[in-house]
């Protein structure tokens, strides 16, 4: 504290200086560097935050084929633009507008009356708002009609998002009101992107030649992925945006727990890669590339409610289950449920952002909220799981309802022959990779 405002008060010699401040006192001047620092650290994550689109569309089309290559970069730029779009006309307003009851905002539509602070916290939240609405597209990769998704995109970012945010973030909802805690958003980014994952996939149903019966019973095929390095390049950057995403999330730019935030983020990951790596190891009897790169995602969602409240050897216990689960968690979805998730969204979002969530009732170290290892009984880990249990019954019904209109007006999944041939050529008259051969029978 004093090394801040021993800088502050320098910065505030220098513009007197200059004038800059002449007519300001000390306390205005002060005041006016916090608003300063606030606004480009917010603005700055929200640019690290919105950077994750580029990773969410490398880890996508690198787990996935070639021939829908170009498919799925489409949807996560449409996800974010469309998206957007929603958000600022209806998204914003339901979110963070006047309370009703505590379940949902009713002003401030179109950004109506808007200061610039209003403008700086509605860019920060645009972009989760799109990570949201970005998780989805992995599970339901190469079999999706374009047109399709652009509609989900806009309902999650108008809608079904910003209500169950309200109830978390808004400072007036019903679960805020119990003492939930979510952070960054393990619940409400992560799990909401991931439950709607869940249902999208179900509702598609599976690629073709994912299952086949042979001799009466359903087997599982795998199907690669085309780029595993581009899969990689886009979990580092997704590891990077989620420095914005973690310490972002103190909403202000001289918060010195910016780098404790920053370092339960980073062992997390770090834990969840090693861990994945190792439960693949054993499973499969080589350490898998592809699980590995998903336990640092999975890391990241675990730790993302908690970043704020546990300590570094928390994380690391946080971060070492999330590892464990997300191997486990995929096979069981795959193998078991037989729901075809191409890139793992649902076990790294839903599953393991459920876990981040409950982990928050396990590990804080706030006095004012401790964990059930830190003192504070089963209180708070009872309030994590009703908000992570509301969530999920929220968006699973509205999910629903939402996935199975679309389905019976206008189709959700395209045809058989678009699908052996490729999005990129059916849905979008292209190639990604013009003068290779890509087509495939399955």
């Amino acid at each position: 504290m004093k090394l801040k405002r021993v800088v502050l008060i320098l910065l505030i010699t220098i513009g007197g200086l200059t004038g800059l401040f002449a007519e300001a006192s000390t306390e205005e001047s002060i005041a006016l560097f916090y608003d300063a620092f606030d606004m480009i650290w917010l603005v700055l994550s929200a640019a690290l935050v919105f950077f994750m689109q580029a990773g969410f569309a490398m880890v996508e089309t690198g787990l996935t084929r070639a021939k829908n290559a170009g498919n799925i970069l489409m949807k996560n730029l449409m996800d974010f633009s469309a998206g957007a779009i929603a958000f600022w006309a209806v998204g914003w307003a339901l979110m963070y507008g006047a309370s009703k009851g505590g379940f949902l905002g009713s002003s401030q539509f179109f950004l109506a009356g808007a200061d610039p602070a209003m403008f700086r916290d509605w860019m920060f939240q645009v972009v989760f708002a799109a990570t949201a609405a970005t998780i989805v597209s992995g599970s339901m990769a190469e079999r999706t009609k374009f047109s399709s998704y652009l509609v989900y995109s806009v309902f999650i970012s108008a809608i079904i998002y910003p209500i169950s945010g309200h109830w978390i973030w808004s400072g007036d909802g019903w679960l805020a009101s119990m003492g939930f805690h979510d952070f960054a958003g393990s619940t409400v980014v992560h799990s909401v992107g991931g439950w709607a994952a869940l249902v999208g996939a179900i509702v598609l149903g599976p690629r073709k030649g994912k299952y086949v019966t042979v001799n009466g019973k359903t087997e599982r095929k795998a199907i690669p992925g085309h780029n595993i390095p581009l899969a990689a390049l886009g979990v580092f950057i997704l590891w990077f945006g989620w420095y914005g995403f973690n310490a972002g999330s103190t909403l202000s730019g001289t918060d010195l727990s910016i780098a404790s935030v920053a370092v339960t983020t980073t062992l997390a990951a770090s834990a969840g890669a090693v861990i994945a790596m190792i439960t693949s190891w054993i499973m499969f009897g080589k350490p898998d590339p592809s699980m590995s790169l998903n336990g640092a995602l999975a890391g990241l969602v675990g730790i993302t409610a908690g970043c704020g409240v546990a300590s570094p050897v928390g994380s690391v216990i946080i971060g070492i289950v999330a590892g464990v689960l997300v191997v486990l968690s995929v096979e069981f979805i795959d193998k078991v449920l037989k729901i075809d998730d191409p890139v793992g969204a649902v076990s790294v979002h839903g599953v393991c952002g459920v876990w981040g969530t409950l982990a928050v009732g396990l590990f804080s170290t706030n006095p004012d909220m401790p964990g059930l290892f830190y003192g504070g009984g089963f209180s708070q880990l009872g309030v994590q799981a009703t908000g992570a249990l509301a969530v999920f019954v929220w968006v699973i019904a509205t999910s629903t309802v939402l996935f199975l209109s679309i389905k019976a007006i206008t189709g959700l999944r395209v045809d058989e022959k678009t699908e052996l041939e490729g999005l990129d050529i059916g849905e979008h008259g292209m190639e990604s990779y013009s003068g290779f051969q890509i087509f495939s029978t399955m």
